[in-house]
């Protein structure tokens, strides 16, 4: 018998790795059994219900548990190799994933493991599963992923079940590959990004719209790079608008043509997310990690998209590349604040196995943690408390800013000092963390509470207009207590058109101005 495994991060998400293979298992797909997790489930359990599946070992017949390894389940992944291997020494573990498909001999997962396949297993692991039931056997430990052309490949989609598609999001690909070579990113290491037959694609995508899908999450790193292929995905989903639809997407900046704006405009609120990753506004930067970026594109396409369209817009900044300094990031930070995009993701630099970015580690003096996820500690000219304080920023602005949960405080906020918003919400980061002690486990109400007394008293703002901000974005947020600064102003009961519907995204939802949530 065979197993795939994978262990998500939370159990909205679903495993296209895993559907990929279950789909080219070929004649041995029905003795092949698909199992997901959380990585908050303990690695005992999963273990014994993973033995369980298995059934008793027989004479002569192999056992194999193909494992989905990633850098937010690699240390939940190495303690379940573990455990299977010391109840049964003689099931086959083979790996796969990005987080063993580089630096394999220096991992304990893959010393524990049978054999690890690099790069893509769509056809090597049902190779290496027949090899182990019918012989001959492997004589390789590692594995090269074959890149068979990708019509070769099966598509996975018909794997996701109808739970699945009730409940989960849906992760779909257009194409592979990205042909760019962003040296933070292991996309760097493609030769270039592959499209699959798009006639197979949008059929694929008619099944599963058929059979109720909603969510779609595109992983394509380029989305919009072959705008032919954009504009007929785009098409297609338009032409099949349907309630609770949610299409995410993400973008190269500075390449928006004509043909896709006119198609974007038609979308309704709550429809398309667009994730774009700007990363750093600094050219010198830039040029450091071998990315390629027009800015001035950049920002005419972020400020055309969140003015003239309904798509919700994450803008992604990465805080500790090489040479960026707290001052350039600060640049670029107000800089994309300016365009007012929807939320803007804020990541530290992680040293992700097999990436180039490595190269730069001496002369930068970069130092990064030495277990997952390898977020960087300090570099040259980033001292460890700096990065610290950084990451607490981070933090609060997604508590505040990217939750949609005050909408009218936060310029209240920001907008005191119009030289730098950034430096603004670092002072107010530096006195919240004094204050609480904490970046988790603060609720809306301690929030509301924090930013009365920081706004009335720390920056003397009016005592009448601050409690009447909070009080709105407090009830538009459907929060439901009662905090300290709102008391004597809520409403025995908040009007039912506050509520957002329920076909939207929550979080996408609390960004959307009344009239369009209620359209």
């Amino acid at each position: 018998m065979i197993i795939l495994c994978a262990l998500n991060a939370r159990y909205i998400h679903t495993s296209l790795g895993l559907r990929y293979l279950l789909a080219n298992m070929g004649d041995l797909k029905a003795q092949t059994a698909m199992r997901e997790f959380t990585v908050a489930r303990k690695p005992q359990e999963i273990a014994l219900e993973l033995l369980a599946l298995l059934g008793p070992q027989q004479d002569g017949a192999a056992q194999i548990i193909g494992l989905g390894v990633y850098i937010w389940n690699v240390t939940q992944s190495t303690e379940l190799v573990r455990l299977l291997k010391a109840a049964r020494p003689a099931v086959r573990i083979v790996l796969g994933g990005p987080e063993v498909s580089h630096e394999v001999e220096l991992q304990e997962i893959t010393r524990l493991a049978d054999f690890v396949i690099t790069g893509w297993g769509d056809v090597s692991f049902p190779k290496l599963c027949r090899a182990l039931l019918d012989g001959p056997q492997p004589v390789m430990k590692v594995i090269e992923g074959e890149h068979p052309p990708l019509n070769e490949i099966a598509l996975p989609y018909d794997e996701y079940s109808d739970a699945d598609l009730a409940h989960r999001l849906l992760y779909v690909e257009a194409s592979r590959g990205c042909p760019f070579k962003c040296e933070f990113c292991l996309s760097s290491l493609d030769q270039t990004a592959w499209a699959f037959d798009l006639e197979k694609f949008l059929a694929a995508m008619q099944v599963l719209h058929q059979r109720g899908a909603r969510h779609f999450k595109f992983v394509d790193r380029t989305f919009n790079l072959k705008i032919d292929a954009s504009v007929r995905i785009l098409q297609f989903f338009l032409e099949r608008l349907t309630e609770g639809m949610f299409l995410h997407f993400e973008l190269v900046p500075d390449h928006l043509p004509e043909r896709l704006k006119d198609l974007i405009v038609q979308f309704p609120p709550g429809v398309l997310q667009f994730e774009i990753g700007v990363q750093s506004f600094n050219p010198e930067v830039q040029e450091r990690i071998s990315r390629r970026q027009d800015n001035a594109k950049t920002e005419v396409n972020l400020r055309w998209l969140a003015k003239a369209s309904h798509a919700h817009l994450h803008a992604d900044l990465i805080f500790g590349l090489p040479g960026e300094t707290l001052e350039s990031f600060a640049a670029g930070f107000d800089r994309l604040y300016a365009l007012r995009p929807d939320e803007i993701q804020l990541g530290v630099l992680k040293r992700l196995r097999g990436t180039p970015i490595e190269r730069h580690s001496a002369e930068q003096v970069m130092v990064y943690e030495t277990e997952p996820p390898y977020t960087v500690l300090q570099t040259g000219v980033l001292d460890a408390a700096t990065v610290q304080r950084f990451k607490r920023f981070a933090r609060y602005w997604d508590l505040l800013a990217n939750s949609g949960r005050f909408k009218q405080t936060l310029p209240m906020l920001l907008e005191q000092d119009r030289h730098s918003p950034f430096h603004t919400f670092l002072a107010f980061s530096d006195w919240l963390w004094q204050r609480t002690g904490k970046t988790s486990e603060l609720s809306p109400e301690l929030l509301v509470d924090a930013l009365a007394d920081y706004l009335c008293g720390d920056c003397g703002m009016s005592r009448q207009e601050v409690p009447q901000a909070l009080l709105s974005d407090y009830t538009g947020s459907g929060a439901r207590a009662s905090p300290h600064a709102l008391q004597g102003l809520l409403p025995r009961q908040l009007a039912p058109a506050m509520r957002k519907p329920k076909s939207l995204v929550q979080r996408q939802g609390r960004h959307l101005e009344p009239n369009q949530a209620l359209r």
